[in-house]
């Protein structure tokens, strides 16, 4: 089942693992997410779930958002993001169907969508990590651009040329972000490291769509046992060859010790 949420980020803070390791974690307020609207082959081209999230109060909703919401009998939603599914997936979601941060289990993996912070018209140096030049001698040249191209040939700049610009505020989207715990009961959900986006933006969490050893692992518990009792098996049989091999090598030296003894009589 694909699995998503649209959630608000709270903050960052830090917490202590089963290995008595400080982990920097993320707390995002996950849903309660509605779902609005399914999208299909049939009507629409292509097969995605929309899901709301957040309140919105009625004066600020404008007059089709609010006979949408009307005709769904659904309180208009504050954010409408759709997830793209496969149609056997998407046939397991209702139109009114509420999703909470039960959906995911601890340990698990998921892609988190944010909007980077912005940081407005920005230099080389910040926005490409240039060098730059000397600090000082009189250089005059800091951390300006410089040469961008040669005058004869190409006589132009190539497109894509790294370049001061507009800095931040794109779609990020960070992946294979661990589940350190689940909130149920407050809708929150505590992910390991940093993600994009300032306090109280909106993010998107969604199943992992790169990593699939996690769930396939988990070792059920009597093959855990049967491979605990191998490893014994093997380490006892380990045991007894080294015990035996040092039995040899004594027999050897004993027997050594003695054609010398004879020699010398």
């Amino acid at each position: 089942m694909a699995k998503g949420l649209l959630g608000k980020k709270i903050g960052m803070t830090n917490v202590y693992n089963d290995a008595g390791t400080l982990v920097p974690v993320t707390v995002v307020e996950a849903g309660p997410c509605c779902v609005v609207g399914i999208k299909t082959l049939e009507t629409d081209g292509y097969v995605a779930v929309q899901l709301g999230f957040g309140q919105k109060r009625a004066k600020r909703v404008k007059k089709p958002q609010a006979g949408f919401f009307e005709k769904l009998g659904i309180a208009p939603k504050r954010v409408v993001k759709e997830i793209r599914m496969s149609p056997t997936e998407v046939a397991q979601y209702r139109v009114g169907q509420t999703l909470t941060t039960s959906i995911f289990k601890e340990g698990e993996y998921v892609d988190v969508i944010g909007t980077s912070k912005g940081k407005g018209f920005q230099g080389g140096v910040k926005r490409w990590g240039w060098r730059g030049g000397a600090g000082s001698h009189g250089s005059m040249f800091h951390r300006r651009t410089g040469s961008v191209s040669a005058s004869s040939y190409p006589s132009r700049v190539h497109k894509g040329h790294h370049m001061p610009g507009r800095m931040g505020g794109e779609t990020v989207t960070v992946q294979n972000v661990e589940i350190i715990k689940v909130d149920a009961e407050h809708n929150l959900l505590v992910l390991n490291g940093s993600l994009p986006g300032h306090r109280n933006s909106i993010v998107m969490v969604k199943r992992a769509k790169k990593h699939f050893t996690k769930e396939a692992d988990i070792i059920p518990q009597e093959e855990q046992v049967a491979v605990e009792e191998g490893a014994e098996v093997m380490v006892a049989a380990t045991g007894e060859v080294a015990e035996t091999q040092n039995q040899a090598a004594g027999d050897q030296e004993n027997t050594a010790a003695g054609e010398k003894k004879n020699d010398k009589e």
